[in-house]
């Protein structure tokens, strides 16, 4: 497999240990392989990258690993997912699997077993070319977000984005109806949770409220003390 042909890997599992060993044998069969070690970190990569398979722990600090497939399921329908767990449940197995999982390997695992499990996966794994891989558009309202080309449309008039007021909003569109908490949107939006970049946040979630007023329908709810929350009304 060439450098350029490797398939990428999304690893985020919190035993370091374990991780590190997986990420290297992974390398050594010619997978490129990115390794985090919780839940927000995870989907920061995910959000800024594209991967070809996503082995994610269920136990992750910040956010578990059902939580963080939630949300990569709200950005991609087709990435292939595994999960590593400790736990042989089959209600978690169930819950997985209705999260858009494509396998469970069940800690302590061989590589053997995991290097069978990641081929069957991959090569069941075939998009939709009639479904959009990422979600890239959003209706709010009488708006249409067009995150790709930094355009909140509105029948009255086009507003361009920046790049961060563009990022920004369509966190909130993933998280629709949901609260999108300060530390997530810091984490993979301006890459760190910072105070500071905490209240230039602030500001940029004040302009949005501004260019989304066109509508009283759609608003941005402060949840004291966690983060935000988008609600379009009907």
């Amino acid at each position: 497999m060439s450098k350029k042909d490797r398939l990428k890997v999304l690893l985020v599992e919190d035993d370091l240990n374990l991780g590190f060993v997986v990420q290297d044998h992974l390398k050594n069969l010619g997978y490129t392989v990115d390794l985090e070690k919780d839940g927000y970190s995870g989907f920061q990569k995910f959000y800024n990258s594209g991967y070809d398979l996503c082995i994610l722990d269920i136990m992750l600090p910040k956010k578990d690993g059902f939580a963080l497939a939630e949300d990569i399921r709200k950005i991609d329908e087709q990435v292939p997912i595994l999960f590593l767990t400790a736990k042989s449940m089959t209600d978690d197995k169930i819950k997985g699997f209705k999260l858009g999982a494509d396998d469970y390997l069940t800690k302590p695992f061989s590589f053997d077993e995991l290097d069978l499990r990641i081929k069957a996966i991959l090569k069941r794994a075939k998009p939709d070319d009639n479904k959009p891989a990422k979600r890239d558009e959003f209706e709010l309202g009488q708006f249409t977000f067009d995150y790709p080309n930094l355009s909140l449309n509105h029948p009255d008039g086009d507003k361009s984005l920046t790049k961060k007021e563009a990022e920004l909003l369509r966190m909130l569109c993933l998280h629709r109806d949901q609260v999108l908490t300060r530390e997530m949107a810091l984490t993979v939006v301006w890459g760190s949770d910072d105070y500071f970049l905490g209240r230039s946040m602030d500001v940029f979630i004040t302009k949005l409220r501004k260019y989304l007023s066109k509508d009283e329908r759609v608003k941005i709810m402060n949840v004291h003390g966690v983060g935000f929350k988008l609600i379009v009304d009907a």
